[in-house]
This record gives structure tokens, sequence and C-alpha cells, in this order.
């Protein structure tokens, strides 16, 4: 069974930095996509960024574009998501995801989660 370990979540100030880690315990499964999003309480599971496995090629979301940066180590079967000049706002569970089916968009196009990793960014 593929599983996806998110790591580096914690508390920060605002314009600071963190680099959360998404290990996965295989590349066997389908996942040719591996996402991010956040939840914060009340509100849906919104969609970050994306990155695909062969090449690299990266999506962002407006509200972090510019600000946020996801990349991929195939060798260590691990995607990251560097996060910098951090608002309050960005304070949420993050989690990472293998794409199933359907645009990466949307969380429900997402068969493979993990455990979520909370960022709490204070003033």
């Amino acid at each position: 069974q593929v599983q996806l370990v998110e790591s580096g979540g914690g508390l920060v100030q605002v314009g600071g930095s963190l680099r959360l880690s998404c290990a996965a315990s295989a590349r066997t499964f389908s996942s040719s996509v591996m996402g991010w999003f956040r939840q914060a309480p009340g509100k849906e599971r919104e969609f970050i960024g994306a990155v695909t496995w062969s090449t690299g090629t990266t999506y962002y979301a407006d509200s972090v574009k510019g600000r946020f940066t996801i990349s991929r180590d195939n060798a260590k079967n691990t995607v990251y998501l560097q996060m910098n000049s951090l608002k309050p706002e960005d304070t949420a569970v993050y989690y990472c995801a293998g794409h199933y089916s359907g645009s990466f968009y949307y969380a429900r196009s997402y068969g493979y989660w993990g455990q979520g990793t909370q960022v709490t960014v204070s003033s």
C-alpha cells in the first residue's frame, strides 16, 4: 500500500519560511502528478500546486504564486513545498496527494493522501 508522509510543518512568524516534505513509500502507483493542498478550519481543501514526476513541471494557485515553490527528488520519491514570505492566511493543515484521475486542480482527482502537517503563521 502506498503511503505518503508529510513533514516539516510548524510555527513560523509572518514573513518567515518553511519547507515541507512528502515522502512516498513507492513509485509503483500510477500517479504521474503529485499535488499539494491545504485546509484551514471551516474551509474547503484548497489546491496549492502540483508537480509532475517525469519533467518536474509545476503548477501553482494564484494565491501562492511567487511565494511557494514545489520540487521533486525522483531518487528519494519525495516532493517538497518551499514556502516563503508566509502570511497569517497561510495557516492551515497542508497535505500532499497522488493524482488519480481528472483535473489535478481538484482534490477529488487524487487517490492517495498524506496525514497532513500543520503550518501556523503567527503575527
